[in-house]
């Protein structure tokens, strides 16, 4: 038989031919040593030149495409393609991995770059989005991530001279980006007039924020900031690759093959054409530079590296050479020399010595070379082409002996003869023809039969022979030269092979994996000598084998380095090395072959690391005799623990069914019982499927688990507590080595890990979000700060992890066979084991990474335990066969019988071990496992008298061990925990059922007794006082799933699994009678009441016996089920019985006959029922949940007083409801503890107990009963009901508003006025009369006058001075409709900060100066201050934005110094539509943020360093406010609409518990919108209709009914003394006012009122300073209350409703009016920065004018209604209504004769006003084609021109109202004023992407040299005036929301005023003017 196992010979890679130039660039360096780094396919390579080596980084699995040199020049980082791309950062001294970072990048990385200190690198992916990503590399950590660009991004790199500043450059793009918090800002370069727009190919900074760029044309662009300064032209003939700097300059390569040095200021120094050298040739192009000192290094894109000394720049070194870019498929090696020859697509054939590691010959042919052969003499070197012809050369001169051309198709395949005499050729048109070497190659034969291309040949030693293979898989055999095919196989089998290169054929049949396609394996070549076989394939893999291997799926060695398919191998002449050729990456590997008796002295060499070991994983095992598998094992490998429904899918699954039942779910519900339960004690311990899960706690407590339940046993007082925190199967624990912490983790879909304390048995930090469907081995170190765990997905992922803080340290797949193990070194918290199936691993962390090997053992066995030992290096692992393995580093130094059968548990002590085994036995050993000093067996003889119940077995299989308090802890498989005392007597403490599931229960009818049956084929016996022991067991021959006790307590009736039941003696358990009259499971059996006189046994094939308990004889049968039955049970006169079946059918049958009965719903209820454990009928109708396609309640029981009916449930929840349960989807108390199904609940007989027991998990639990009034609040207070009551405490308008309300995003907005027609700048322009006459080619006639002024100016005195900037000075408006406490005093009341549009505004009080923060990108929504003193106004402001896709759109927080206005830090979010409330920590570290998206994710971060901690769906409808509590920062509070959740952060988790409102009689969930905090643990929330609701921890505990008479929408909590500002919607009234100041406890509070002469008051914000409160209302006024006087202060207004469409300037004062849909006009000062005066017009107003003197206003309405105002008395002049509907625009005319009126209705009305007030219309215009947006007088007033919703302007004489159609007559009007967005002047005002936007408003300047426009996204522009050409140069200031309404110049062009549509503020921008 031959040898199954893997060879003991290995490969070591000795050279890389090659360097790759192709498609990257910038990739060769050279480092501290003066070495040489580049990569080759996946391999780095460092070449030191002096010394002819390399060395070679094996770090990666696929193409390496990018590299960056470290600053300090050792450490290298390469980024890889594939997948899941990752990044390797590594030592190019020692080759060995520091960082491997790791899940962000798909596709590939596509550039890499260090910034100048080293600690920061950035990557850019291949992904659509070019995704940018910063990393803490050491630390493996995603610093900020953004999307880099649409299109390709070819380089990247840090500015050296300005921190967090980086460039990238790619297709037509060059971004400026900054780093700030998390988020990556860009700011795209602006190549101007300058330089053409185009790809940019390198760049480099230099200082002074200069950054030289290389571009595809061969010009350097220089930029300055982010503009492009100057462009050296002509730099290099075509495309700049590279651009490296040092310190005395930079050096740029292109594509003409020059490099040329500059100096530091890019003044060229010299120029290096690599074309013209001796080297050179035509076609040069250089990929990459790099220049240190007097040496350059020059990488191109054929694969060569060239050295340059600087003084003789015309001689370069030609120091790597490589073949060119084409696949490489060609190889052979020379018979007797060490030489090996190559031919490629590149149509060059290269000859290298395999000694001299060189290129010594190289010969260009015509064609692509696809395979190579040298003549048996070495003197032939015949080459295969591509398109089918072959040539033969001589070796030593390269020349041509024939050229010959038989075929059409590729030659793929050639090979001469042992005896030199033929030449076999090998075609793609299915045949191989010989020729006659001697005959100068003359056609002899052809070999045909093949229906395939031909892939490989072999001549037999005797040259009579030749084997092919074809591409179909056959093989097939020819006789030589004739080309005969031989059939015959018996005279083949005599044939011996000169070679063997064949994939197929049984001496290689073990190449192929057991199921793999035939042509993955590209090539094969024996080595006779050693008996291996090498073989090469399309995975980049070379692989040894042994040969012959003739049984498939053989062992094999494997080496990573190609990275995709190898095309040939071959070994050397000498069998002293293997070559390797890569098709894709072009490269030449050679490998060193060493030999068996070699391989032993290089063991102690450390192996060079490699992320795949060289034994490989796809062998299973190394040896062919596996040891049995061990059944325990077995069963527990194949566990898979997954789940059909996973807990963390039943939100979705509620909300889906919710809506599917929305009807049913609206009915009001009967309430939840009053009474509840509390886990008291388990009997149970997971023994069967997990390990070493026991310890003693400090306190000498015992922790292990068992279900979802972490249990802390005291075994003085034998009383358990509960750690309930998981909610589902616990798999694995491990204890904190000062053991008052644990580590649980838990099965689900992203399974969770929580460490919790053993004490207040509170979660301190949850660990999520890496594993799937379970964790299943966890470690602490021994300084217990870091934690390791493995998942159970299929490559068992192995996470490192710094628990307290949440963070992931490092991750890696562990191995595809399962993972039993995890230690980490005691010693070296950087390193750690796994042990497991098959293997044992050793680790160490590498950054993000883990690196892995595997530890080196003759055969593989399954370890199931492994600890470390006395020293680092030392480790002692436990085997599947009884054996403990010593270890020294990787390397197995001897192995030491330990048990008969698995070791399960090893434990290491101070001197010595203890292991623990399947044969029950513990064993002591000494320190080095020499001796055994001591065992114990565990056996029932030595059980001690204060046992706790019965051993089941003697010597159980034992799991797990634990030594502490002078004791030896054992858990062992049947579900007991043992403590063992070192003298020997063991006490049984804990037990439950073992493996199997468990359904049957009974309770017994007078004492606190319980039994149970299991499938573990037991029967068991439980006290249920105080003692909780097992009582009585007994061992069936079948499972059984049901029991029940006579009624007098004495018998007991057990059914079994195979259809019989037995009665067995009570107390003794001993048989009394048995029946066998069914095939199926018994599945439920009854005694009937009173004497017990009936049996009734219920079946699975579908009946029910009767049975006569005194006679023993079956007396009925009830048949008519059509399924198996599952409950049943007795009426009180032991006559009727009920029955439920699989079916959900219930029935009814009358004893003892079995006859059937129908009986009415109605009569049911009435029937008396003794016991009542049904789950059908309609008085448990509501039991049924809202998700029942996936659960089933399997289990329930009606407590004896009738009262309560509890349930169980396949998702492992116990429910109890208020019986009778009527009506669907009762509200219910529900119980998480046990894991999966609960099978069976009863109530013990006096209703004190609840026993229930589990199916997967085995659990008896046994339950306290707590009456209703018991109420002490515990931690483990039910859950509440699935649906909360739909009332919500009412309706209020403004909190539908604020909860429907979608904010616009600015860059996205859309116009609007309905305008129709094309927009102006796509207009086609009609040629004006000049032009016309131009083009007729007529004499211009010159009679005409001068063209005359556009517009008039007044002051013609002056000099004329241009606009040059405007600055924002003054901003009318708060944002108070819609946003919420966003008002706060800073510098002890000095300041107001609040925010209004996307500007935060800091108010002085006492000059009444404001300054503005305008870093926003969009609209602020909730603004936050931090209140620790070491952060002093620290301001945080959260914005609206797009999709969280972390681009420049997305939302974002900042956090700024309001004082400074710097931005200290910028968080990108996902909270896509924008952040809607942020809030800051005690510390004020940490800052919490509520989203808008559909899932209203709750997010914290640490807001310096920009990260994120932790993040959590919120709720499913709106959530309002989060708040942290003053005095924390772990714990918050979020509110919203019916939703109120209490929040602890618990390292990187957010865990979260509902309100509780059960303890208040008819208190019901409302929407919240506001919080407040008092002392202990107590909550404030403020609700919808106006109460306060008091919280103590989660619990509901009084309501301050009607604090307000509305809703109470904002809270503050004064920090300094506790006392409470609410504020609310209310009508003032004497005794009450919307704004209240409560004392700590809100039991007293005092009312005020605003004095705002509002009909109501609805206050929005309350801020308290010293003596004062700061009130923020809906009517935008900001209010400042002194508490003493109650005096009111208002210190902001604004309008409360817009859009503010009128705007007019007073014609000589600083002063201007507003009008606005709130119905009023404002009168506004400048100078004063106030409002002056208001005037409620009762009616929306929509634009507003002065006169020419200013002593009349003229106002629009939106009903069509005009007024005259006298400014002097504010009387009403006149009003006329005309119209319908809206006045659009009102204009005095400059003679102050005539007013216009233009409307909606496409119209525009003139009025004399000389005529009196009656104002009669004297005129209209007509034919307007739509609505009229704009209207302005002529100088002379005798035109008016009109701008209308067509994108059309018309002229119209002014009073007849015609039109002038004449466009020269038009062009020589005057205009007095000019607001219109249309005409030929402002053509260049509309911009390129007003494609869905528009334009909305203009005014030109009285100076006429400027005009400013507003348009629909919220920008302020500012241009020249006049505008003719397209897309004028403008300058653009940003602040408001979207939609800009209107824009004017105020008198002598001091200021500029805004008006926002949605953000109803005023802006004043002081224009700065051109000096003289």
């Amino acid at each position: 038989m031959a040898d199954r196992t893997a060879p003991n010979c290995h490969l070591r890679l000795e050279w890389v031919y090659g360097y790759r130039g192709h498609q990257c660039r910038n990739n060769l360096y050279y480092t501290a040593a003066k070495e040489i780094v580049y990569f080759v396919a996946g391999v780095g390579v460092v070449y030191n030149t002096r010394e002819h080596k390399q060395k070679f980084y094996l770090g990666h699995n696929d193409d390496i495409i990018s590299l960056a040199l470290h600053p300090e020049s050792v450490l290298v980082a390469t980024g890889q393609v594939g997948k899941e791309p990752y990044i390797c950062v590594w030592d190019s001294y020692t080759v060995q991995t520091v960082s491997i970072l790791k899940d962000v990048h798909t596709h590939g990385i596509a550039c890499l770059a260090f910034d100048l200190e080293g600690q920061c690198l950035v990557s850019v992916g291949l992904d659509s989005k070019n995704t940018i990503c910063v990393w803490d590399w050491r630390r493996g950590k995603v610093l900020a991530a953004a999307p880099g660009h649409t299109d390709r991004i070819f380089d990247i790199s840090w500015d050296l001279y300005q921190p967090s500043k980086l460039v990238s450059c790619g297709v037509k793009h060059i971004k400026f980006w900054s780093l700030c918090g998390n988020a990556l800002t860009p700011k795209r370069g602006v190549f101007g007039k300058t330089g053409d727009l185009q790809t940019i190919l390198c760049l480099a900074c230099a200082k002074d924020e200069v950054t030289y760029s290389g571009a595809l044309n061969g010009d350097i662009y220089v930029w300055k900031g982010i503009n492009l300064m100057r462009t050296v032209q002509g730099a290099h003939g075509s495309g700049i690759f590279s651009m490296n700097v040092c310190e005395e300059g930079f050096a740029t390569g292109g594509r003409d093959g020059c490099v040329r040095l500059w100096d530091l200021n890019f003044k060229p120094i010299t120029v290096i054409d690599l074309r013209e050298t001796d080297q050179g040739y035509k076609g040069l192009s250089v990929r990459s530079v790099c220049w240190r000192g007097d040496h350059i290094l020059v990488g191109t894109q054929d694969s060569e590296i060239f050295e340059v000394v600087v003084h003789d720049r015309t001689k370069p070194f030609l120091i790597m050479q490589g073949h060119c870019e084409g696949e490489l498929w060609a190889l052979a090696v020379h018979p007797t020399k060490p030489l090996a020859m190559t031919g490629s697509d590149d149509r060059s054939v290269r000859i290298w010595s395999l000694i001299d590691h060189a290129l010594i010959a190289r010969c260009n042919m015509e064609e692509p070379i696809r395979c190579a052969a040298v003549s048996t003499d070495g003197i032939h070197l015949a080459l295969g082409m591509k398109d089918g012809s072959f040539t033969v050369l001589r070796v030593r001169d390269m020349t041509e002996v024939v050229h010959i051309k038989d075929r059409k198709e590729a030659i793929h395949e050639l090979k001469y003869s042992p005896d030199g005499a033929h030449l076999a050729v090998g075609s793609n048109d299915n045949s191989v023809d010989i020729y006659g070497v001697v005959q100068r190659y003359k056609k002899v034969g052809e070999c045909i039969g093949s229906n395939s291309f031909i892939t490989h040949m072999d001549w037999s030693t005797d040259s009579k022979c030749l084997q092919i293979n074809d591409g179909s898989g056959r093989r097939l055999f020819y006789r030589m030269p004739s080309g005969k095919e031989v059939t015959n196989r018996e005279e083949l089998k005599l044939v011996q092979w000169a070679s063997w290169t064949c994939v197929l054929g049984p001496e290689v049949n073990g190449i192929w994996p057991k199921y793999s396609d035939i042509n993955d394996i590209n090539s094969v070549d024996a080595n006779f000598n050693n008996q291996v076989l090498v073989t090469a394939d399309d995975y980049g893999l070379v692989k040894l084998l042994r040969y012959p291997c003739v049984k498939k799926g053989a062992k094999f060695k494997k080496y990573l380095g190609h990275s995709a398919h190898i095309t040939n191998a071959r070994w050397s002449h000498d069998y002293q090395w293997v070559i390797t050729i890569g098709g894709a990456d072009h490269s030449v590997f050679q490998w060193k072959f060493v030999p068996e008796r070699k391989s032993k002295e290089a063991m102690h060499i450390a192996p060079q690391e490699t992320l795949a070991d060289s034994n490989s994983e796809e062998s299973d095992s190394d040896q062919s005799d596996v040891p049995e598998m061990d059944s325990e094992i077995e069963q527990e490998t194949q566990h898979t623990y997954l789940r059909q429904v996973y807990k963390e899918d039943l939100p979705q699954l509620k909300e889906q069914c919710k809506e599917k039942h929305r009807a049913t779910a609206m009915k009001k519900k009967e309430r939840a019982p009053g009474s509840g339960v509390k886990l008291h004690f388990i009997h149970g311990y997971r023994g069967y499927d997990c390990r070493s899960n026991l310890f003693y706690t400090q306190t000498g407590e015992i922790v292990y688990h068992v279900a979802a339940i972490g249990v802390v046993y005291n075994r003085q007082q034998n009383t358990q507590r509960f750690y309930m925190g998981h909610d589902d199967d616990i798999l694995c624990l491990a204890i904190h080595p000062l053991k008052d912490f644990v580590a649980t983790g838990q099965v689900g879909r992203d399974s969770s890990i929580h460490i919790w304390d053993t004490e207040t048995l509170k979660p301190i930090s949850v660990l999520r979000g890496f594993h799937q469907l379970g964790v299943c081995a966890l470690d602490f170190s021994a300084d217990g700060k870091r934690l390791a765990s493995v998942g159970l997905d299929d490559n068992h992922t192995i996470v490192l992890w710094d628990w307290r803080k949440g963070e992931k340290l490092s991750a890696m797949r562990g191995s595809k066979d399962k993972i039993f193990v995890v230690k980490i070194n005691p010693y070296l918290p950087d390193k750690l084991i796994t042990a497991g199936v098959k293997h044992m691993k050793f680790w160490h962390k590498a950054g993000g990474g883990l690196i892995g090997r595997k530890g080196n053992m003759g055969k593989t066995e399954t370890m199931m335990c492994a600890v470390y030992g006395w020293s680092e290096e030392m480790v002692f692992s436990g085997t599947c066969t009884g054996d403990i393995c010593i270890w020294r580093d990787m390397f197995l130094m001897k192995t030491v019988k330990a048990h008969d059968g698995p070791v399960f548990s090893v434990h290491a002590l101070e001197k010595g071990f203890v292991t623990g085994g399947k044969d029950g036995i513990v064993a002591l050993w000494d320190d080095t496992f020499e001796r055994c000093l001591k065992t114990y067996a565990i056996k029932r003889a030595v059980l001690a008298p204060g046992s706790k119940g019965l051993l089941l077995e003697d010597n159980p299989s034992i799991r797990a061990i634990s030594l502490g308090h002078g004791h030896i802890l054992v858990g062992t498989k049947n579900g007991e925990i043992l403590e063992v005392d070192k003298s020997g007597p063991i006490t049984l403490l804990v037990q439950g059922h073992m493996e199997g599931e468990v359904w049957g229960l009974a309770t017994h009818p007078h004492l606190p007794l319980c039994a149970t049956v299991s499938d573990d084929k037991t029967l068991r016996i439980w006290d249920l006082s105080p003692s909780h022991c097992m009582l009585a067991v007994r061992k069936l021959r079948k499972g059984g799933r049901c029991c029940c006790f006579s009624p007098d307590g004495k018998a007991l009736a057990v059914g079994l699994n195979d259809g019989s039941f037995l009665i067995v003696n009570a107390d003794t358990l001993e048989d009394l009678v048995s029946f066998h009259h069914r095939k199926d499971i018994i599945s439920d059996i009854r005694f009937s009441p009173g004497t017990g006189k009936y049996l009734a046994v219920a079946s699975g094939d579908t009946f029910v016996d009767i049975y006569n308990v005194m006679n023993s004889k079956r007396v009925g049968v009830c048949k008519g089920c059509l399924n198996y039955i599952t409950h049943l049970d007795w009426d009180k006169r032991g006559k009727l019985l009920q029955v439920n079946t699989g079916a959900k059918e219930q029935f009814f049958f009358e004893a003892p006959r079995g006859k059937r009965q129908t009986i009415p719903s109605t009569e049911v209820e009435k029937i008396d029922w003794s016991t009542w454990t049904c789950v059908l009928g309609t008085s448990v109708e509501g039991i049924w949940p809202l998700i029942n396609e996936v659960t089933e309640v399997t289990a329930a029981c009606l407590s004896n007083d009738r009262k309560v009916l509890a349930t169980g449930d396949d998702l492992g929840y116990v429910k109890l409801f208020r019986y009778p349960v009527k009506g669907k989807y009762a509200k219910f108390k529900r119980y998480v503890a046990h894991s999966t199904h609960v099978t069976n609940v009863r109530w013990t007989h006096d209703d004190s107990l609840l026993v229930t027991v589990g199916g997967g998990d085995t659990c008896l639990m046994i339950w306290a009963h707590e009456p209703e009034g018991h109420r002490e609040f515990k931690q483990c207070d039910s859950e509440e009901s699935d649906i909360e009551s739909e009332d919500d405490g009412g309706y209020d308008s403004d909190v539908t508003r604020e909860n429907e309300i979608n904010y616009t995003i600015k860059a996205l907005s859309t116009n609007m006025r309905p305008m129709t027609g094309v927009k102006p700048h796509l207009q086609l322009k009609e040629p004006s009369v000049d032009e016309r006459y131009l083009s007729l080619k007529l004499p211009a006639v010159s009679r005409a006058l001068p063209q005359p002024e556009k517009l008039q100016t007044n002051n013609v005195g002056k000099k004329k001075r241009p606009i040059e900037d405007l600055v924002l000075e003054l901003v009318f408006g708060y944002r108070g409709n819609d946003c919420r406490n966003n008002v706060h005093y800073l510098n002890e009341g000095a300041d107001i900060i609040y925010h209004t549009a996307s500007v935060g505004v800091v108010l002085n009080l006492t000059t009444s100066c404001q300054s503005f923060y305008a870093e926003h990108s969009d609209d602020i929504l909730c603004l936050t201050i931090n209140q620790h003193p070491k952060f002093p106004n620290v301001v945080a402001t959260g914005q609206v934005g797009d999709t969280g896709d972390m681009s420049a759109t997305s939302p974002s927080i900042h956090v700024w110094d309001a004082m400074t206005k710097q931005t200290l830090s910028v968080l990108r979010c996902f909270h896509s539509g924008g952040v809607c409330s942020v809030s800051f920590s005690a510390t004020g570290k940490l800052l919490l943020s509520v989203g808008l998206d559909p899932e209203h994710t709750v997010t914290i971060w640490k807001w310096q360093e920009g990260a994120k901690v932790a993040t959590r769906v919120g709720h499913t409808q709106r959530i309002f406010v989060a708040e942290f509590r003053p005095d924390s920062d772990t714990h918050f509070v979020s509110v919203g609409i019916k939703h109120v959740r209490f929040w602890t952060l618990a390292g990187r988790a957010l865990l979260s518990k509902k309100g509780v409102l059960s303890s208040i009689e008819d208190a019901r969930m409302q929407t919240m919108l506001s919080v407040a905090f008092g002392a202990n643990t107590l909550t404030f929330t403020g609700t919808i209709s106006g109460d306060v609701c008091v919280w103590k921890e989660h619990i509901l505990v009084r309501i301050v009914a009607k604090a307000h008479t509305g809703p109470v929408f904002t809270m503050y909590t004064t920090l300094r003394d506790g006392l409470i500002v609410t504020g609310g919607k209310e009508r003032p009234s004497k005794e009450g006012g919307a704004l209240k100041l409560w004392d700590q406890e809100l039991k007293r509070c005092r009312a005020f009122r605003l004095e705002t002469g509002q009909i109501i008051d609805c206050v929005r914000s309350v801020c308290r300073g010293k003596g004062k409160i700061l009130v923020g209302t809906r009517n935008a006024e900001i209010i400042e209350v002194g508490e003493k006087n109650a005096a009111c202060n208002i210190l902001v207004n604004g309008h409360m409703d817009g859009p503010i469409w009128g705007l007019g300037t007073h014609p000589s004062r600083d002063v201007f009016l507003s009008a606005a849909e709130d119905g009023t006009v404002r009168l506004w000062d400048i100078p004063e920065k106030k409002m002056l005066n208001k005037v409620n017009l009762g009616h929306p107003a929509r634009t507003i004018s002065y006169s020419p003197e200013g002593d009349m206003v003229a106002i629009g309405m939106k009903n069509g209604e005009f007024i005259i105002l006298l400014v002097a008395s504010l009387k009403i002049w006149g009003k006329k209504r005309d119209r319908r509907s809206p006045i659009q625009d009102i204009r005095f005319s400059p003679n102050s004769r005539y007013l216009a009126v233009g409307s909606t209705e496409s119209a525009v009305d003139f009025y004399d006003l000389t005529l009196g007030p009656q104002l009669n219309r004297i005129n209209c215009c007509r034919d307007i084609p739509s609505f009229v947006m704009q209207m302005d007088f002529s100088a002379d007033s005798a035109y008016v021109q009109i701008s209308t919703g067509a994108y059309k302007r018309l002229v119209y004489e002014v009073p007849s109202g015609k039109q002038v159609a004449e466009q020269s007559h038009i062009d020589r009007i005057t205009w007095a004023t000019w607001t219109s967005v249309l005409g030929d002047e402002v053509i260049g005002i509309w911009s390129r992407n007003t494609d869905k936007a528009d334009v909305t408003c203009a005014c030109v300047s009285h100076s006429g040299l400027n005009i400013v426009t507003g348009d629909d996204f919220g920008m302020v522009k500012l241009l020249d005036f006049p505008c003719p050409d397209k897309f004028a140069k403008h300058k653009r200031f940003l602040g408001h929301s979207a939609h800009l309404t209107n824009v004017r110049f105020t008198n002598g062009d001091r200021y500029v005023v805004s008006a926002g549509g949605d953000d109803r503020s005023l802006f004043v921008w002081r224009c700065v003017h051109a000096p003289h």
